[in-house]
């Protein structure tokens, strides 16, 4: 009799640690379902938002001064401007481009006070129409000057304020013979159409959120 007492206590023991065994399994595996539901509920509200902030970039599209090109992903000014051959100086344009890129200036302004929860890069690039091949480094400097002379116009001359949630760049692309698949007016490096500006929009939130959630 003693001897089965003894295997019956031995048993009882074993069924119990392993019920104990069971709940702790069952609560662990609760908890990991749940934090991985909670995971992807910030995951989908993370790009949702991302999606948002490059949605509104397109409102830019809905008036005649800019164009956005799909395939290069970026605006172009349709202001046009015309310089003469080796000058970025603003004197040189016409009075209707300057009242032009004004206009555009506080279009810029107006979207990204609209838009003061979401953090842009604004990168201002400026482009050159092929000429001679002695021109070729110059057209560099001379796209980013001119560039350059636009944010001078908006900032100094017209006292435009882009606000705190708008960090931006300026940029020079030449004349496209050291660029790969540059945009070209018309497809043609040598007209003077090329005489113009670039404008990109990129949500700064799209690259911070995106980081957020490799981290998690």
């Amino acid at each position: 009799m003693p001897k089965v007492k003894k295997e019956s206590s031995f048993w009882t023991s074993y069924s119990d640690m392993m019920t104990s065994l069971f709940f702790i399994m069952l609560v662990l595996f609760v908890l990991a379902i749940g934090l991985l539901a909670h995971r992807l509920v910030i995951t989908q509200d993370v790009l949702d938002n991302a999606k948002k902030a490059q949605e509104s970039t397109e409102e830019l599209n809905k008036n005649g001064d800019f164009e956005y090109d799909k395939k290069y992903k970026k605006y172009v000014l349709k202001v046009k401007v015309f310089f003469p051959e080796t000058q970025s100086d603003f004197k040189y344009l016409s009075p209707e481009a300057l009242n032009s890129l004004d206009r555009v200036g506080n279009e810029l302004v107006d979207f990204f006070k609209r838009h003061r929860d979401n953090d842009y890069l604004l990168i201002v690039e400026g482009q050159a129409s092929r000429n001679s091949e002695k021109q070729m480094d110059d057209n560099y400097e001379y796209s980013f000057l001119r560039a350059k002379n636009l944010m001078k116009f908006w900032l100094l001359d017209k006292h435009k304020d882009f606000g705190t949630n708008c960090e931006v760049q300026i940029a020079g692309s030449g004349d496209g013979r050291l660029n790969v698949n540059i945009l070209s007016a018309n497809n043609n490096p040598y007209d003077k159409a090329n005489q113009r500006f670039l404008i990109y929009i990129i949500p700064k939130n799209i690259f911070e959120e995106t980081d957020s959630i490799k981290k998690k």
